[in-house]
């Protein structure tokens, strides 16, 4: 997995993802949404793209781009 994609404006703070991150990648933002909420932020030196936060978000917030073994893919929902 190469780079994972944060869509912010779909971001709830339900701290799911926050949760289970094992690296302690991610964190709430400092800056609110227009509708009220901190979203979640990724810290890329943290980051070793496991794709929990992808498996946990109810949300949909999370776009990974890349596969092991250099496949070119994307993983989001199909309602997305």
């Amino acid at each position: 997995m190469d780079r994972i994609i944060v869509t912010q404006s779909r971001c709830k703070q339900c701290g799911l993802c926050v949760a289970h991150c094992k690296q302690e990648a991610l964190s709430f933002s400092a800056v609110f949404t227009e509708a009220g909420y901190r979203p979640v932020q990724v810290d890329d030196a943290k980051c070793i793209k496991c794709g929990i936060c992808y498996l946990v978000c109810p949300d949909r917030v999370f776009t990974i781009i890349g596969a092991p073994g250099g496949k070119a893919s994307a993983k989001q929902s199909a309602s997305a």
